[in-house]
């Protein structure tokens, strides 16, 4: 893959991006880009090609806000030790997102594998599903359900998404694939409880669109389990 290639896939990246990316080919993470899969603010995420399959990649755009990142993981245990300079921050970002994933996926939560993470680079399982925002479930209250179950796995590691909604939630053969774990805070984080709440409110007002009739608190009551 040149460099011309892959700047021609919808954005131009800086140098250091692009030395990450042929050091991931080299490697044997991935061999050519496919194609954008969506283009953001914070991320860029590209459908790659692998020897087995389809894989994604998620570039963590060197242009972002990187104060605003820092003030948010500054609060998390694990980053205490976190330099606050711009390159650093937001690799950083990156590795959070590696961690949360592994930490999930050693829970069984349903969510990609990640595979490596490479300065400002992650590199994922690929799920050929439509986002809910998409495609809606035949049978919104066994999806719910299942959705439920993938949060008490996800508290269960020890973690609260922080960003749940329909926009990152994979319907793949009606069992949801959690996504977009960049956000997701350690349950000692400070006023963590807020996120989840959030969250719950989220899925509260999409599945009741759907016809179901769930109460927040309820449902805030059915994943937040304090620990004696």
């Amino acid at each position: 893959m040149s460099k011309n290639q892959f700047i021609a896939h919808e954005n131009v990246f800086d140098e250091s991006t692009l030395r990450g990316i042929f050091y991931l080919t080299g490697q044997g993470y991935f061999e050519e880009v496919e194609g954008p899969i969506s283009i953001g603010k914070e991320s860029n995420v590209f459908a790659v090609l692998h020897k087995d399959g389809k894989r994604v990649i998620k570039i963590y755009r060197t242009s972002a806000n990187f104060k605003k990142m820092y003030e948010y993981m500054k609060p998390d245990p694990r980053f205490a030790a976190m330099q606050g300079t711009k390159l650093s921050v937001i690799y950083t970002w990156a590795k959070k997102e590696y961690r949360n994933l592994l930490r999930a996926r050693e829970k069984g939560v349903h969510a990609p594998m990640p595979f490596v993470v490479h300065k400002n680079i992650l590199v994922m399982e690929y799920f050929d599903a439509p986002l809910l925002l998409h495609k809606a479930p035949k049978d919104p209250k066994k999806f719910y359900e299942r959705l439920i179950s993938e949060l008490q796995k996800l508290f269960s590691a020890g973690l609260v998404h922080t960003d749940i909604s329909e926009y990152n939630i994979l319907n793949d053969k009606e069992k949801p694939v959690l996504i977009d774990f960049s956000h997701a805070l350690d349950l000692r984080y400070p006023n963590v409880q807020h996120y989840l709440l959030r969250d719950v409110h989220n899925l509260v007002m999409y599945f009741n669109k759907l016809g179901l009739k769930l109460d927040e608190q309820k449902e805030f009551g059915r994943i937040w389990i304090p620990k004696n």
